[in-house]
């Protein structure tokens, strides 16, 4: 591969002009496909297979004007009992007529006919049903339902409407462009060069710009959760600036090393690029293994991310040298430039080749080559207070719960949360989070004779707080009964009272009896995807193991490699669940209300942290075995591998938890607790993990660590990832020989 590689690095930079041309026309082409094609986004998950899906299938078949998406609007008076008074009725009656008249409303509910007025008097909820589902009401009809009450408002009433309606896609705003431009302020530190640092960024934003314009293009054939989009932005930034990084810095060292331009791009191509390659695979084949787990909107999530990724790898072998080969010596602080100049064979690309065999000893007096010896040095004190501390990060981790978002954690001030506090405040946390019982039977006989028995049971359930009358299919076949918990969505309470009715209803014959509703539907994804995990992170682990052991020959630095991925995972799952569960420090990253995590946050952060995990791990071990190959000793190699990628790999790590942390700004809780997830779980694996706790253990196993069986040496195909043969192959070229 970095035989190949090396080949395409040398061609992108001699067709520099012709790659640039093709990567624009691919960036309009794509970005004019998105602009006509782009389809919207689902904000709702559904789980095929669910009871609760199940009866919203059943539903949208059987009682169609019952399958839409819902919305409450909350009333509250100036004074108590106001809303018994006739003017107070009357503000209400014009509410709810209002309602009923808005564009794609099936009809709204007077809260007096239902029961839906406070004790005091002074609340009143007027439902709102609408004819289509949640996604596929327009802007226009959500801004006419936000609308509703305006003339109550000007009377001193306060009018809230809320609901699942309400729900849309987060928007992207200039805070996260503050991630972008510390990863640039980074690019220019470590690159010393106006110059290098642009062209990476310029790389990546390319790259990112492509990936984003091919995903809304296909969101037109494949329904996107409003989430998917922010992912493949947020992993594809992170990634592209990181590539391009990587192969840049490899292209400067080979022209200070003497080489030639072309020389040193093909250099770079074929072995920083081979781990970019492998790298840019890991991070893929996580993403697209997300599909094992069989929850469509979470394979469509992750396949999203892998396309954005997999743009980013072709971007860094293929245009990236393509722009060197522009910046010629440019990419060189000024200082550096008339060295590596003087230094570079006046005579043929094939002088070039022996160049940097024969280059002077370098200075290993860097921070690099310093850590790597204290650590070493103390390799089982770094060991034990490495586990301990990351071992303390953890303890939060068995206390995660998992949930679909609701609206009691949604931003302070946003229309969602302000309908559900006033829900909240005049009735309590159970009708912010109400369910539904589908009762359906072959004939409306059959159904008229379950709905009582369903009701009692109902009633008899703990944790009920009311049961609505059942309302029924214009056949009669189908009944829907509402059901208001005492407690909130998210309780767990209410999870026990779910799997309690499913119980309790089981025995219902002659009639099938499905509970659904959005905090059902919410219970179901929540219990899928946990019992999903376990076997997720089995196979990523046991991809990692075996991915490793094909770049390394090793069986002792995969294993920790993937213990060392764990405990990242571990650490990671414990802050998060501290601070946006616990709500510990929750103030710093301005979160409003803590509340249980995203359901699928733990297994997207696990296929995430895992690529990138790989890509520290190839670029710093790898070193490490190259020069333990060519005959140094398992402590020097360390301490030169660490050496030389410690600079690297800290700019990428920072680079990524900048674009990461971006996202932290965002007021959506579900982006906001993945960016600081992921920079959190980046942080932790590159300096605690990578930097800290593998050279240590790569110390401490000494000669042992690079054991391979004979047998299993010989069944492994080489993959070289750090080019080995590309370098023997180009040592023993002669000018006559080319």
């Amino acid at each position: 591969m970095a035989t190949l590689l090396y080949r395409l690095g040398r061609g992108a930079l001699r067709r520099r002009r012709l790659v640039v041309a093709l990567w624009l026309v691919v960036l309009v082409v794509a970005g004019l496909a998105a602009a006509t094609l782009r389809g919207p986004t689902a904000s709702n998950f559904t789980m095929p297979g669910t009871e609760s899906q199940r009866a919203l299938d059943l539903l949208a078949q059987q009682f169609p004007a019952a399958s839409g998406a819902t919305g409450t609007i909350a009333v509250k008076a100036p004074g108590d009992g106001q809303l018994a008074s006739p003017q107070g009725r009357g503000v209400v009656q014009e509410i709810v007529q209002q309602a009923a008249t808005l564009p794609g409303v099936v009809g709204a509910v007077d809260p007096f006919q239902v029961g839906a007025v406070s004790p005091n008097g002074r609340y009143a909820l007027v439902q709102v049903q609408f004819a289509t589902g949640a996604d596929e009401v327009t802007d226009e009809q959500k801004t006419a339902y936000e609308q509703v009450g305006a003339a109550a408002e000007a009377q001193g009433w306060q009018v809230a409407p809320g609901g699942e309606v309400l729900g849309g896609e987060p928007e992207i705003g200039s805070t996260e462009a503050l991630g972008v431009l510390v990863a640039a302020i980074v690019l220019i530190i470590t690159f010393g060069s106006l110059v290098a640092a642009g062209m990476t960024m310029l790389n990546a934003l390319i790259g990112v710009g492509a990936g984003m314009a091919g995903l809304f293009a296909l969101s037109s054939v494949v329904q996107l959760t409003s989430t998917a989009p922010i992912l493949a932005l947020m992993l594809g930034l992170a990634v592209g600036i990181d590539y391009s990084l990587f192969i840049t810095s490899r292209h400067r060292q080979n022209l200070l090393d003497g080489l030639s331009p072309e020389e040193a791009v093909g250099r770079a191509v074929g072995t920083a690029g081979s781990a970019v390659v492998f790298a840019g695979a890991t991070v893929v084949i996580a993403l697209a293994g997300l599909a094992v787990v069989d929850i469509p909107f979470l394979t469509v999530m992750g396949l999203a991310a892998a396309g954005t990724v997999t743009v980013a790898v072709l971007v860094a072998i293929t245009l990236q040298p393509a722009l060197l080969g522009f910046a010629g010596r440019r990419v060189l602080p000024r200082r550096l430039r008339s060295v590596a100049a003087d230094d570079t064979p006046a005579n043929g690309t094939d002088a070039d080749r022996t160049v940097a065999d024969t280059a002077p000893t370098e200075d290993r007096s860097g921070f690099g080559f310093r850590w790597a010896r204290l650590v070493t040095r103390f390799r089982v004190p770094v060991i034990l207070v490495g586990l301990l501390g990351l071992g303390l990060l953890a303890l939060p981790t068995p206390d995660m719960r998992l949930a679909l978002p609701d609206a009691s954690t949604a931003a302070v001030g946003s229309p969602a949360r302000v309908a559900n506090d006033l829900t909240t405040e005049g009735f309590g946390a159970g009708f912010t989070g109400r369910l539904a019982v589908v009762v359906a039977g072959d004939t409306p006989q059959a159904t008229s004779a379950a709905v009582p028995q369903v009701t009692a049971l109902l009633q008899r359930t703990e944790n009920v707080l009311a049961v609505a009358p059942a309302q029924l299919s214009p056949d009669g076949r189908t009944a829907l009964l509402g059901v208001v918990p005492k407690t909130g969505p998210t309780d767990e309470a209410t999870e026990t009272l779910v799997h309690d009715i499913r119980a309790s209803v089981g025995g219902i014959r002659d009639a099938d009896v499905l509970l659904t509703g959005v905090t059902a539907i919410g219970i179901d994804v929540s219990e899928k995807l946990s019992d999903a995990l376990p076997v997720y992170l089995l196979l990523v682990v046991g991809l990692s193991v075996l991915l490793l052991m094909l770049v390394f020959r090793s069986l002792l630095v995969p294993i920790k490699a993937a213990l060392g991925f764990l405990l990242t995972v571990a650490a990671t799952f414990g802050i998060t669940v501290a601070v946006f569960q616990q709500g510990h420090l929750a103030d710093l990253v301005g979160l409003d209300t803590p509340g249980p995590l995203i359901s699928f946050l733990p297994i997207l952060l696990i296929g995430i942290l895992f690529g990138l995990a790989m890509d520290y791990e190839v670029f710093l071990v790898s070193r490490m075995r190259e020069d333990f190959v060519h005959g140094e000793s398992a402590r020097e190699a360390t301490i030169s591998g660490m050496g030389h990628g410690a600079r690297v790999v800290t700019a990428a790590a920072l680079i990524m938890i900048s674009v990461f942390g971006g996202f932290v700004f965002l007021e959506d809780p579900v982006i906001k607790s993945m960016g600081f997830a992921l920079a959190v779980g980046v942080a932790i694996d590159a300096f605690v993990v990578r930097m800290t706790i593998v050279p240590a253990v790569m110390s401490l196993l000494g000669d042992r660590a690079w054991w391979l069986p004979r047998w299993l040496n010989r069944a492994l195909p080489n993959v070289d990832i750090e080019g080995e043969g590309l370098r023997a192959k180009l040592t023993d070229r002669t000018p006559a020989g080319v």
